[in-house]
């Protein structure tokens, strides 16, 4: 009979679907950037956790597949004898199979447990997890091995980094012991039944919806959408479904707009569905003018980009925290000249000091200064005031300044080609279709421009595409606020400036 991983059993309970294609049809998988990055992390926090968890560096770390799977249980049994901890330990019963991330030895020799400790990269324990946990205990504990108590180690988002390589403090435990050993019946229900799938001639039968996104965005959800008939409208362009009738709407599979009841919709929402319908645009340009002409110039357009690392490298910062490495400034004088300045720290070095010093310099001392989405402008100024006392005056007066385009943008137009999304990247193409963030070169979005800061900042990257990386992060960021001088000119009227 086929044995079943921790990782197929947990691919069954997000869809037998899931299950099914991974172990028939796996070439069909395409797996997100957001997935791969994902996966990448968990790596980088479990090397962090075998240094943590092996002080004394006598900790033994069982490659499967370098070993074979057979070898590598044959290790993890015969390592249940010693007092070492042993890392990816994997045990084989009951019909599925799993490696343990961390098992600590308790007790004296005669009297031996173990504790098993599951890492994650997330912040908080998730309800996947206990999942996830409850499988490996049950495999661990049908596999013979004496558990004494299991838990996770995720990452506490509130640890500062200390600096000099030291990560103690870095992860916090959660005790799920009562929880995981209670499910062993539910355990077992889940494997005879993802075996039960796994014998199938032809994949289950059922349709796309939320659960392709819960707990992660499935690889073969394109796949699967591919056999399906695709609604003209789908409901997914409504904006913000927060109502509970709305939502068992959808829940209840009606999938095009047109079956939605317009009193379910709010204002918004019944906007995007009556102008996808009828093809025409919404623009309230009086109401556009009115929000914009309190603002006079000269005018400042900021957009920021950031990198987070759940492992962070630099002192003095958290896991996850949002680290500005870019900025892209466009001004606008009163008499209509446009001006642009850029800031960029490709060097490794924390890059916040003198992004804050730059910034300062940049946005002059009045006028407003406009972005899209202030939340999140206003939350990393906030921080680096914080972070840098003395610079906080300055810092706070820029905050002071903010005005933000997406609330107008949301109120006073829509475009039929925006799908419900009011993304700067949707409307963009509406208002000014002559720029295009697909022209450029690699970097067209926020992802991208952290995937290439973190290979701009890689010690191995060679000068010559560090130099390239350079410049296509600041062609991104600069049409991210040319773009906004383009979509304020649009919605305050003045038609006549040349830029």
């Amino acid at each position: 009979m086929r044995t079943l991983s921790k990782s197929k059993l947990i691919a069954f309970r997000q869809c037998p679907n899931r299950l099914w294609l991974e172990l028939h049809r796996s070439e069909l998988c395409e797996d997100s950037d957001a997935t791969q990055v994902s996966f990448q992390v968990g790596h980088e926090v479990g090397e962090i956790a075998r240094r943590l968890y092996d002080s004394k560096q006598n900790g033994v770390l069982i490659d499967a597949q370098q070993e074979g799977f057979d070898s590598a249980f044959a290790c993890s049994r015969a390592l249940l004898g010693t007092a070492q901890p042993i890392f990816e330990a994997g045990y084989s019963a009951g019909g599925a199979l799993a490696f343990a991330d961390v098992m600590l030895p308790e007790g004296t020799p005669g009297m031996r447990s173990w504790r098993m400790i599951e890492v994650k990269s997330t912040t908080r324990v998730k309800d996947y997890q206990r999942d996830d946990v409850a499988i490996q205990a049950f495999v661990a504990r049908s596999a013979g091995v004496p558990l004494s108590s299991v838990a996770v180690a995720h990452i506490d988002s509130g640890w500062t980094y200390p600096g000099a390589q030291d990560y103690e403090g870095l992860l916090t435990e959660h005790d799920l012991t009562d929880d995981a050993f209670a499910r062993t019946d539910e355990v077992q229900g889940w494997i005879a039944n993802a075996h039960a799938v796994a014998r199938q001639a032809r994949e289950p039968d059922r349709q796309t919806g939320q659960h392709c996104l819960d707990p992660y965005e499935c690889g073969f959800l394109g796949y699967c959408q591919s056999g399906e008939p695709q609604p003209e409208y789908p409901v997914q362009w409504l904006p913000r479904v927060g109502t509970k009738p709305l939502k068992s709407l959808i829940e209840d599979g009606f999938a095009d707009m047109r079956e939605v009841p317009d009193d379910l919709l709010n204002e918004r929402q019944l906007r995007v569905k009556s102008h996808a319908l009828s093809g025409r645009t919404f623009f309230d340009a009086a109401g556009a003018i009115a929000d914009l002409a309190g603002h006079k110039l000269p005018a400042y357009f900021l957009d920021f980009e950031t990198i987070q690392f759940a492992v962070p490298i630099w002192k003095g910062t958290r896991p996850y925290q949002q680290i500005p490495f870019q900025f892209s400034a466009h001004r606008l004088s009163r008499t209509g000249k446009l001006e642009h300045q850029a800031f960029l720290d490709v060097s490794g070095d924390d890059p916040s000091r003198a992004f804050a010093q730059a910034l300062i310099a940049g946005c002059g001392e009045c006028g407003p200064v406009f972005v899209y989405n202030a939340g999140f402008e206003t939350t990393r100024i906030r921080e680096l005031a914080d972070r840098f006392p003395r610079l906080a005056t300055s810092l706070l007066a820029i905050r002071d300044r903010i005005v933000d385009l997406l609330p107008i943008a949301q109120d006073r137009y829509y475009h039929p080609s925006q799908q419900g999304s009011w993304s700067i990247k949707r409307v963009l193409p509406a208002v000014a279709p002559d720029l295009r963030y697909d022209a450029l070169d690699e970097v067209q979005d926020g992802g991208m421009a952290m995937r290439a800061y973190q290979e701009a900042i890689h010690p191995g990257t060679a000068r010559a595409r560090k130099e390239q990386i350079e410049q296509q992060l600041l062609d991104y960021c600069g049409l991210d606020t040319f773009a906004m001088v383009r979509l304020w000119q649009f919605l305050a009227g003045c038609h006549d400036l040349e830029l």
